[in-house]
């Protein structure tokens, strides 16, 4: 389902500065040999998650759901020069492609790569976090986000990916279980008092979620 009508998308994109040859060669590559090409953030969301990470200069960013690594070298871009980001990917195929690209980016020293189980791999990692990405396995993001909520300074932001799920949240019968993982993810956020949520019909919807205590 196009969410942003597509002469709105195509203008957007023709308006907006051109990707790094590195991210465009990703962005292709992964478009043309992997099997889910759509889970790719892709160009408009990956501006938009440079310009957030550029405006917060976070110490530490965690993402979860690496894929190909484009989104993680987008929210690289705001590191300050000692922060570091840290990304779990599940699948070993995408953890190596990824790596690959990591290897030959600016931000390779500042990147750091685990592949496996997001749930066993959080409780090992003990940082404070400026910016949190999930984009991985829609059933676990209430999950993911009580893994790492306390862990988030005051101040900072969690972004939560495919809010949408393909626009199969707006129907008024859910059905699936991400789709409707995804609608109780959303209605507890509307249910707390310690965050801030805008969401932004960016691609396949985006939580802007910020720790306000």
């Amino acid at each position: 389902m196009d969410i942003l009508h597509p002469l709105a998308q195509q203008y957007a994109e023709k308006h907006s500065t051109p990707q790094d040859r590195l991210l465009q060669e990703l962005e292709a590559y992964t478009r043309s040999n992997h099997v889910a090409p759509h889970m790719v953030s892709g160009f408009l969301q990956g501006r938009f998650l440079q310009l957030f990470s550029s405006l917060l200069r976070p110490q530490a960013v965690l993402e979860i759901g690496t894929m190909t690594g484009y989104s993680a070298l987008c929210l690289a871009t705001g590191l300050t020069a000692s922060g570091t980001l840290d990304t779990i990917e599940l699948r070993e195929q995408d953890a190596t492609i990824a790596q690959s690209f990591f290897d030959r980016s600016s931000y390779n020293s500042q990147i750091r790569l685990h592949c496996g189980d997001a749930h066993l791999i959080i409780p090992t990692l003990q940082q404070t976090w400026d910016l949190v990405f999930v984009d991985a396995d829609k059933v676990s993001y209430l999950d993911y986000f009580n893994m790492v909520f306390p862990a988030v300074r005051v101040g900072g932001y969690i972004l939560a990916d495919n809010i949408f799920f393909h626009g199969q949240v707006f129907t008024e019968e859910i059905h699936g279980k991400n789709a409707k993982a995804i609608v109780r993810f959303s209605e507890m956020l509307l249910e707390r008092d310690d965050v801030e949520v805008t969401v932004v019909p960016l691609r396949d919807g985006l939580s802007v979620i910020k720790k306000v205590r």
